[in-house]
């Protein structure tokens, strides 16, 4: 793993990735004492994180390299697919990877997404249309949907 710490407006960000794409993005500085840092390596990545974070990207266009359970993977798949701008409940995931009893799997699924922001797990809201929790916090999942919000007004 090759790891970059970047500055964001939503404060620093913790990218990791390998030969196949970015492994990981954390919220703060999450680097590991022993790390190999490349911000080269990590360029590609940090760039489109800036431009989404500016409202001037909606789409990432890079690989990713994602570890975990057969559940977690299809999970992270079906959050890729939730359109820019809107949102899914926990039940509305579950549905649609054909585990309609598992929402609450599927929260822990999203908890685990080790690509927070590429793999929107921000776009995830309660059935009944609440916020719940984020690992960046709940004020940045609101300011992420609000960017989302506005950006797709001016581009639409």
């Amino acid at each position: 793993m090759r790891y970059a710490l970047i500055q964001t407006p939503v404060g620093p960000l913790t990218l990791a990735s390998t030969e196949r794409g970015l492994a990981l993005l954390h919220f703060g500085d999450c680097v590991p004492k022993d790390a190999v840092v490349d911000e080269k390596a990590n360029r590609p990545y940090a760039e489109q994180l800036r431009e989404y974070l500016q409202g001037e990207r909606m789409h990432f266009d890079f690989a990713l390299d994602m570890k975990g359970t057969p559940f977690q993977l299809a999970v992270w798949r079906e959050l890729l697919r939730i359109p820019y701008g809107q949102t899914r409940s926990y039940g509305d995931i579950a549905r649609s990877i054909g585990k309609p009893g598992a929402a609450r799997a599927v929260g822990m699924a999203n908890h685990d997404n080790p690509v927070a922001i590429v793999v929107p797990c921000h776009r995830v809201i309660g059935g009944n249309g609440s916020l719940t929790g984020y690992g960046g916090g709940l004020h940045l999942k609101q300011k992420l949907l609000s960017l989302e919000q506005q950006t797709r007004t001016l581009f639409t």
